[in-house]
């Protein structure tokens, strides 16, 4: 875990203050409440939009049982619904409206480089020990952003199993590094969107499970061919780069996961 601690105090502090409760239809959180990103508005079904599309992606893990939130910059049902999921987790007024509460509580979440703070760039990185995003069928840049969605979503995993730690054994992988390691030759670790987890705390069956409610149209884990000791997770319907079709494809046969 990394952690910001002005950013963490600067948020306590403004979640203190008289009338913040009912700020939300007000204005956003003022602009040196992160080192990342700041809204500056409110956000609700209708709105669209560059800010709205940075809510997106920081939302995405919570987008229902088998569903996913497209990172669009359109604010929709899907969003809305992500949105209420989210600050139920999280405690706050399940409105699905994005006001100062909700940013407040993605400010905390986040750090100054935008990942979540239970994960980092480091963790899913080159499995094959060389370091950085290149290498792969797409650019380092579009690697790494797939990287950073990945993320998030497994932040809403980790929190929906209790806020325990997650282990990523493998995450992006140059083409070099994917030979090998003997993955598939489309793997979805190609392309940054995919992660290879393991847990101290919770089994793997509990992980697969939960994670059909994370945004993650690919699990494979216990009970899948050379997968009893790792669940593995990706983004395969979002991606419209690889050579796979854009359907869900989840088996965990041993969690009941189909």
């Amino acid at each position: 875990m990394r952690v910001n601690t002005l950013k963490r105090a600067a948020v306590a502090f403004a979640l203190a203050l008289p009338g913040a409760a009912v700020a939300t239809a007000v204005a956003a959180p003022p602009a040196h409440a992160d080192g990342c990103y700041t809204w500056t508005r409110t956000l609700a079904s209708g709105s669209s939009g560059t800010d709205v599309r940075q809510l997106q992606i920081r939302v995405a893990g919570w987008a229902g049982y088998g569903g996913i939130v497209r990172v669009d910059g359109r604010y929709g049902p899907e969003t809305a619904a992500a949105v209420r999921r989210f600050q139920a987790a999280y405690g706050l007024r399940a409105d699905g409206v994005a006001g100062p509460q909700t940013f407040a509580k993605i400010y905390a979440l986040q750090d100054d480089d935008c990942t979540p703070k239970h994960f980092s760039y480091a963790e899913l990185d080159n499995g094959c020990g060389k370091g950085g995003w290149s290498g792969g069928p797409l650019s380092a840049s579009a690697t790494r952003e797939n990287a950073l969605r990945a993320m998030w979503k497994l932040e809403a995993l980790r929190r929906s199993l209790g806020d325990k730690p997650l282990y990523v054994t493998s995450g992006f992988r140059s083409i070099a590094c994917n030979r090998q390691v003997g993955g598939a030759s489309d793997s979805q670790h190609l392309y940054g969107g995919a992660a290879d987890l393991t847990s101290r705390s919770r089994t793997l069956c509990e992980i697969a499970r939960s994670a059909r409610d994370r945004g993650f149209s690919g699990i494979y884990g216990p009970g899948y061919p050379d997968h009893g000791d790792h669940v593995h997770v990706d983004s395969r319907r979002e991606n419209t780069k690889d050579k796979s079709p854009n359907a869900t494809d989840w088996s965990a046969p041993k969690c009941g996961v189909n």
